[in-house]
C-alpha cells in the first residue's frame, strides 16, 4: 500500500495492527481466568485448578512444538498458519461448553496447544526492520492489556447476558472472530524489510535444526542464563495473570473494572518507554538499556511487595506496580531483548526461534509452580504465594540477569577487539 512507504504512517498501521491482533489472540484464550467455578471441584481440587493446569500445560507442550514449526516457517504460511491456530482453539473452548464436566478438562488442554505458537509467528512480520522496536512496542503492549480486558469483557458478558460459566469462554472468543480476521490481515500488508534493515538490524530467515543447534552452542552460557531467569519471571505473571481475582479478592479488592484499569497504564507506559527504544540506534547500547530495564521491573516487583506488606501501599496500588514491574522485566524478553541481541552479534536468525525456545522453558515453569501451589500447597492463599513469590522472584531474577548480561557484554568486547585487529 502506497500510504505505508511514509516511515510514520508504517510504524503507526504496524503496531496498530500488532497490537490489535495479538489482543484478540487473548480472548480466546483469558476469557477462562475471570471466573472462579466457585464450590466446584475435582478430586478434592478447585475445578478452576484443574482447567488453569490443563491450559497452561497445553500452551507449554505447544511452545515446545513450536520451537521447530515457528523457526522453520516460511513467510507464506504465517497468515493461515495463525488463523488455523485461533480457530483449533475456539472450536476447544466449543468442546468444553459441551462436553460435561470433568471430561470437558481436557478441552482446555487442547485449547492451549495450537495458541502458543501464534505469537512467534507473529513476531516474523515485524522483525529485521529498523522501525522494529516500535512495532513489537505494539505487539507486547497488546498482551498487557488485554489480558485485563478480556477479563472485564468476559465478566461483563457474565453479568449482563447471564452467560454460564462453561459458555463464558467460547462467547468470549467468537466475538473477537471478526476483529481477528481484519487485524490479521492487517499484518499481510506490511512490506518485507528493505536492504537498509538488512543492513541495520541483519537478515532473518527461517532456521533448520542444524542452524538452531549452531545458536545455542554460540551463546549457549548467555541463553542458559537468560532462560532460567525468564522462567522465575514467567512463571510468575503467569500466576499473577491466571489468578489475579482471587488474589485481589484476598486482598479486600472486588472489582472486575480494575483489571482492565490497572494493565492499561502499564501497556500504555511500557509502550511509551519500548517505542523511544527506537532512537537508539547503537544496538549494544539498547541491549544494554534493556538489561537495565529488566533489572529495573524485577526490582519494583520485590519492593512494591515489602511497601504493600508494610501498610504503605493500598492493595490496587500494589496489583498496579507488580504489573508494571513485572512487564518491565518481561516485555524485553518477548522480541525486543533478541531483536538487539542477533543484530548486535550480526548472526542471521530468526527471533522468533529464540523466543519460542525461552517460552518453552518459561511455561514448564508455570506448569510447576502451578502443580506445586495447587496440588502440594493448597492451604495458603493466593495472595500469601503471590507474595513470597515476589521476594524470591525479584532477587533471584535479578542475579540472572546480571551474570547473563556480563557474559554477553565480555562476549561483545572480545568480538569488537578481534575487528579491530588487521590481518597480515
Amino acid at each position: 500500500m502506497r500510504f505505508l512507504r511514509n516511515p510514520t504512517a508504517f510504524v503507526l498501521f504496524g503496531a496498530t495492527a500488532a497490537f490489535c491482533s495479538y489482543a484478540c489472540m487473548y480472548a480466546f484464550r483469558r476469557g477462562i481466568t475471570a471466573v472462579t467455578f466457585e464450590g466446584m471441584a475435582f478430586a478434592g481440587i478447585s475445578y478452576k485448578i484443574w482447567l488453569v493446569t490443563a491450559q497452561v500445560f497445553g500452551y507449554a507442550v505447544s511452545k515446545g512444538i513450536g520451537v521447530k514449526v515457528v523457526s522453520e516457517m516460511s513467510p507464506g504460511r504465517r497468515t493461515i498458519n495463525i488463523l488455523i491456530f485461533v480457530a483449533i482453539a475456539l472450536l476447544a473452548l466449543l468442546g468444553f461448553a459441551l462436553v460435561p464436566a470433568p471430561w470437558n478438562i481436557v478441552f482446555l488442554f487442547l485449547n492451549g496447544l495450537p495458541l502458543g505458537m501464534v505469537y512467534g509467528t507473529m513476531i516474523g512480520f515485524l522483525e529485521g526492520r529498523r522501525q522494529t522496536d516500535a512495532l513489537v512496542a505494539g505487539l507486547t503492549a497488546s498482551f498487557i492489556f488485554a489480558s485485563g480486558f478480556v477479563k472485564t469483557i468476559a465478566l461483563t458478558i457474565k453479568a449482563d447476558w447471564g452467560v454460564s460459566e462453561f459458555w463464558l469462554p467460547f462467547v468470549t472468543g467468537a466475538l473477537f472472530v471478526l476483529p481477528m480476521l481484519v487485524s490479521v490481515y492487517a499484518l499481510t500488508l506490511l512490506p518485507p524489510p528493505t536492504d537498509e534493515d538488512r543492513a541495520l538490524r541483519t537478515e532473518r530467515k527461517p532456521m533448520d535444526s542444524a542452524e538452531r543447534q549452531a545458536f545455542v552452542r554460540s551463546f549457549r552460557p548467555g541463553l542458559v542464563l537468560l532462560i532460567a531467569s525468564y522462567v522465575l519471571l514467567s512463571a510468575f505473571r503467569d500466576f499473577r495473570d491466571n489468578f489475579g481475582p482471587e488474589i485481589l479478592k484476598s486482598a479486600g479488592v472486588d472489582n472486575p473494572g480494575i483489571f482492565a484499569k490497572t494493565e492499561t497504564m502499564v501497556a500504555v507506559g511500557i509502550l511509551i518507554v519500548m517505542a523511544l527504544l527506537q532512537q537508539v540506534t547503537n544496538n549494544f547500547k539498547a541491549f544494554a538499556l534493556l538489561n537495565g530495564l529488566m533489572l529495573l521491573g524485577g526490582a519494583l516487583v520485590g519492593l512494591s511487595t515489602y511497601a504493600y506488606s508494610t501498610g504503605l501501599l493500598s492493595p490496587g496500588n500494589w496489583f498496579l506496580l507488580t504489573g508494571l514491574g513485572l512487564y518491565m522485566a518481561y516485555v524485553p524478553c518477548n522480541g525486543l531483548y533478541f531483536e538487539r541481541l542477533i543484530a548486535t552479534f550480526r548472526y542471521v536468525s530468526t527471533v522468533g526461534f529464540i523466543i519460542t525456545l525461552a517460552d518453552w522453558y518459561g511455561y514448564l515453569g508455570s506448569v510447576g509452580v502451578l502443580l506445586y501451589k495447587n496440588f502440594g500447597h493448597g492451604s495458603i492463599s493466593y495472595r500469601e504465594f503471590f507474595i513470597n513469590g515476589a521476594y524470591i522472584m525479584s532477587v533471584f531474577y535479578s542475579l540472572l540477569v546480571v551474570s547473563s548480561f556480563a557474559y554477553f557484554r565480555r562476549r561483545f568486547q572480545k568480538e569488537e577487539k578481534r575487528v579491530a585487529v588487521p590481518e597480515f
